[in-house]
């Protein structure tokens, strides 16, 4: 999963992106309204980390203009702003989820886990195809009940699939969705790590669409 910070406090901008990285997701960080603007109306996105208080533009505007545009990605509003009527203006605007500073970093994950896999349409913490279960809380990966060691860059791709499964994904979706901006794409990795999952949790596990993509079944 793919995940942009708008944060223009560099203290919190590392603390966050340092801790979604461990969380297993790839990271974009804009310092203000007006590059994290430019990136949520560009570049394809699993959730945003949206900042209130940003320089440049102001982050409900930067909210306002992406929902205009037709972004619908989930946005977690962050701010120091806390009074009820704040948190109003926020949802209305097009936020889908409010979280006031200071905060515990547990929290800001559990409420992106949660945003990300509404959007794609899963109610539960755990991703389930046939016999491999994917529990996004912990990370953790079972094969009829037996743990299976990925890498991380495998974890994501597996991740995004399990997210959306039954659905055609296109080799472009997934290089969008599991590498940063800084990542170098290099879309031969994709095949590559499909041919591990597969040896790891099951060869007919994901279904090669020819000319399209992939898809995982369950």
């Amino acid at each position: 999963m793919r995940v942009l910070v708008v944060e223009d406090e560099p203290t919190l901008s590392r603390q966050l992106r340092r801790n979604l990285e461990q969380a297993g997701y790839a990271v974009d960080h804009a310092p203000d309204g007006e590059e994290g603007l430019f990136l949520g109306e560009t570049e394809s996105y699993d959730a945003v980390i949206l900042d209130l208080g940003l320089p440049e533009i102001d982050g409900l505007e930067v909210l306002r203009r992406w929902r205009s545009a037709g972004r619908r990605m989930p946005v977690l509003v962050l701010t120091a702003r806390d009074s009820w009527s704040d948190k109003v203006t926020g949802l209305d605007a097009g936020a889908d989820d409010y979280l006031a500073k200071p905060f515990e970093t547990e929290e800001l994950v559990a409420r992106l886990r949660a945003l990300i896999r509404r959007a794609s349409g899963n109610a539960s913490a755990q991703l389930v195809a046939r016999d491999v279960v994917l529990d996004t809380r912990t990370g953790r990966v079972t094969k009829a009940g037996e743990p299976v060691k990925l890498t991380a860059q495998e974890y994501k791709l597996l991740s995004y699939l399990m997210h959306h499964k039954g659905k055609v994904v296109s080799r472009t979706e997934l290089i969008e969705h599991i590498y940063d901006q800084d990542f170098d794409r290099d879309s031969n990795t994709i095949e590559v790590f499909i041919t591990r999952i597969r040896k790891k949790l099951g060869a007919d596990l994901i279904t090669t669409i020819r000319g399209l993509g992939y898809s995982l079944d369950g």
